[in-house]
């Protein structure tokens, strides 16, 4: 069976050759005549592993030394507590809430203490990331939270908001590794990796390190303290070993692609593509404002259900897998993350072309 042209939010595509090389070690890793799978995370060539998953990541991203990489399980949403249990010294965050995912985070600081949304973009579906040059931001608050790139509603936050010296944090699970990034612009920054870099299962927490003290809300658990993770280098328990190995191995062909800059200018073509085709449809159209438009999650619609039903369909006898919308907001969307290849794309456009004129 060929393989398809897989356009999944996530768990989402992978690149090809880490997993065929994935697959050449699945029963022998290097010599060591076992999987990955099998290997003691306390093993010399699991601790290479890790060790050298973390090196690539911080050299890919240009992460700072006073910065803290952690590996760890529970996905984005469990996060959305954490967060809250270890910067919530005040028990004051600000929120900006710009899709479904920063609402839920919001929802859940609010049990720990008082969470302020400080602007929305609620009142037009999530359509647009809105003005965030001149927040409200709360003298008392701990942090400013935002979801930087929004999976279901295609939207992403080309300029960070003024915190006014808060620390800022991000989830970056749907556009994590698709450009560079200066994470000193960051108190912390996300992801869940099952969307641009590896398997479901693992989070990948980036932390400076004056945010992570023994000072954590009462009753917050040993295994949610970020202390716990960093004096133990991410391995306090067993990590999500397998997944992280594949993270390492997707951070090993980023830097053989050239890096953050190229991926980007990769993105750019291929999300330009699609976005390009969209303007001049006289049958589909986008649903986000084209300055707020995600390099990776491009949702549109023809406006009646119907037909998107059938596109949906025919996309897939053709091929062209999980184009379905979300189910909270229905039409269509291509999750163009960076394994996607740009022949992906064009026969994607190239599709929809040949759609319209037969509808």
């Amino acid at each position: 069976m060929a393989r398809v042209y897989n356009f999944s939010a996530g768990p989402a595509v992978l690149p090809e050759e880490v997993l065929r090389e994935a697959a050449e070690e699945m029963l022998d890793y290097r010599g060591t005549g076992m999987s990955v799978m099998e290997m003691s995370h306390r093993s010399k060539a699991y601790e290479t592993i890790i060790k050298e998953a973390e090196a690539d990541l911080r050299e890919l991203m240009g992460i700072p030394d006073n910065y803290k990489v952690l590996f760890l399980q529970g996905g984005a949403s469990q996060q959305f507590a954490m967060i809250p249990m270890n910067l919530m010294k005040n028990r004051v965050a600000d929120y900006i809430v710009t899709g479904q995912w920063a609402r839920k985070a919001y929802q859940e600081a609010a049990l720990y203490g008082k969470a302020n949304k400080i602007a929305s973009s609620e009142d037009e579906t999530f359509s647009y990331i809105p003005d965030c040059s001149d927040l409200p931001v709360s003298p008392d608050a701990d942090y400013v939270y935002i979801c930087e790139n929004n999976t279901i509603y295609g939207t992403k936050f080309k300029t960070l908001p003024d915190t006014k010296g808060k620390p800022l944090v991000a989830d970056v699970s749907s556009c994590f590794l698709s450009e560079p990034v200066d994470v000193a612009k960051y108190g912390l920054i996300y992801g869940g990796v099952q969307k641009n870099i590896g398997p479901a299962g693992v989070v990948i927490v980036i932390v400076r390190e004056d945010l992570v003290t023994e000072e954590v809300l009462p009753g917050t658990p040993t295994m949610l303290r970020y202390k716990t993770h960093v004096d133990n280098n991410s391995l306090y328990n067993t990590p999500p070993a397998y997944g992280i190995y594949i993270c390492g191995k997707v951070f090993k062909w980023l830097k053989g692609k050239g890096g953050l800059e190229a991926m980007k200018a990769y993105n750019e073509k291929k999300a330009g593509i699609l976005y390009d085709f969209l303007d001049g449809s006289s049958l589909f159209h986008g649903t986000v404002r084209r300055e707020d438009r995600s390099l990776m999650n491009v949702p549109f619609v023809t406006g009646n259900q119907e037909l998107d039903a059938k596109f949906v369909k025919e996309a897939k006898e053709a091929g062209f897998e999980n184009l379905k919308g979300h189910r909270s907001v229905g039409g269509m969307r291509a999750s163009i993350y960076n394994a996607m290849p740009m022949e992906g794309v064009e026969k994607l456009a190239a599709f929809m072309k040949d759609f319209e004129k037969r509808n």
